[in-house]
């Protein structure tokens, strides 16, 4: 099988490590050839790969995406979004010159997978070497809420109305009219496919979790009078995650619950964050650890009693995963990826009718943990569960193999061979 993925490489980004985590797993059972952009080489080249049997095929189109990318961080210094959708033109550049490097090869696929990027945005021609493609899981389409307008505004949510574009580079590919099939995050990316187009999406995350590193750990001691509700926040520090949110609902339990607030990652709106925490005197409570690598976050989950994702435009939610494979029970806003992920099971959802609301509903959760330890404790212990029979990488590639068989009797083609051992 030949397994596009235009973002693939360990410890280069969620949507990088997605990239990663289809192909390696992917290339220990099935023969696959890899095709991904060169700027992923050293770190498929850190990590070992080629993996297996497998072939690597690079595209090099940084003579147009470096550029590309620095003049989007000039224009939107503060919205990573922005950048990133201004920046995913170079898709279509690499699409293309791939499918111009594919004709050339000798070797013919049974069929084609392209998991990144996982966006509706993503376009691919590839159908065009006449084997069956499977798209995504993509994860996009997400509406920008109305309720937050100053976060909005601060993350450049004007630019997004740019993805019509990429409906109008779809319809000119027929991208998604000669899909297989579409594998489909949420029901906004559902919403997002062309009507006509959407009889062939199957439901799928786009995000998995790997159910050996982020394993189940005792609960931390507390919450009471003497040890502190330990909560933890992982991501990008951008406006759209909301962190401020948090830094206001910790600001209002004070002197009411213990807290220590552990805020993981960086980004352009580091700063401010801090300051905030600073001007409102929770130096003591609210900790920011900067960024760290993904060997280090099942650690940091280990010491916290709740995950909380109070972002409040949200597609996916892959550390709302990976917190509970480790047993945690987990606090989002319901809107978006979460809303799809996160119920009373395993935690919490606050309102997203704007920030008063959503404050007001962190403080109430927060609240309800620190009085109610044992049954936020056992919500912790149901989404390991969850996160097992639903959430795993290995539970993903048993499904995604089912499907390329399926498509492969439709299409009339031999199925791939599971590779011995």
């Amino acid at each position: 099988m030949l397994l596009s993925a235009y973002q693939c490489g360990p410890g280069m980004g969620s949507v990088s490590q997605i990239g990663w985590e289809w192909y390696s797993r992917l290339a220990r059972r099935v023969p696959v050839t890899l095709a991904t952009h060169i700027r992923n080489r050293a770190a498929l080249d850190a990590a070992g790969a080629p993996v297996g049997d497998s072939r690597i095929l690079y595209v090099d189109t940084e003579w147009f995406a470096g550029p590309l990318y620095r003049a989007a961080r000039r224009l939107f210094p503060s919205s990573e979004h922005a950048v990133f959708l201004l920046s995913s033109a170079d898709f279509y550049v690499y699409d293309r010159q791939l499918l111009r490097k594919l004709r050339r090869e000798p070797e013919r696929w049974s069929l084609v997978h392209a998991p990144t990027p996982v966006s509706p945005l993503a376009a691919t021609v590839l159908h065009r070497l006449g084997r069956p493609v499977i798209l995504g899981p993509w994860n996009g389409g997400l509406a920008t809420p109305a309720t937050f307008p100053e976060l909005m505004r601060a993350d450049a949510a004007w630019f997004y109305r740019l993805r019509v574009l990429g409906r109008v580079m779809n319809r000119i590919a027929g991208s998604t009219r000669h899909a297989a099939l579409i594998l489909s995050a949420t029901r906004a990316t559902d919403e997002s496919v062309l009507p006509e187009d959407r009889g062939r999406c199957v439901r799928m995350l786009e995000n998995g979790v790997d159910l050996e590193r982020f394993g189940p750990a005792p609960w931390p001691p507390g919450p009471s009078p003497e040890e502190p509700l330990r909560v933890l926040f992982v991501g990008r520090l951008i406006p759209a995650k909301g962190v401020p949110l948090l830094i206001e609902a910790a600001r209002r339990l004070r002197g009411e619950v213990p807290l220590a607030v552990c805020i993981v990652g960086d980004g352009p709106a580091a700063e401010e964050c801090r300051r905030q925490a600073e001007e409102w005197g929770l130096g003591g409570t609210v900790e920011f650890a900067g960024a760290r690598p993904l060997e280090e976050i099942p650690g940091f989950l280990h010491g916290a009693h709740v995950l909380c994702l109070p972002s409040v435009r949200e597609s996916g939610g892959g550390v709302l995963l990976e917190a509970m494979a480790c047993a945690r029970p987990v606090i989002a806003v319901r809107h978006g990826g979460p809303a799809e992920i996160v119920d009373d099971a395993v935690g919490a959802l606050v309102p997203a009718d704007g920030p008063e609301a959503a404050v007001a509903g962190l403080v109430e959760a927060l609240r309800d943990l620190a009085r109610n330890a044992q049954a936020w404790r056992q919500r912790g212990e149901c989404g390991r569960r969850r996160a097992e029979a639903q959430y795993g990488w290995e539970a993903k590639i048993e499904t995604v193999l089912e499907l390329y068989r399926r498509v492969l009797a439709g299409a009339g083609a031999a199925a791939p061979q599971e590779v011995a051992g």
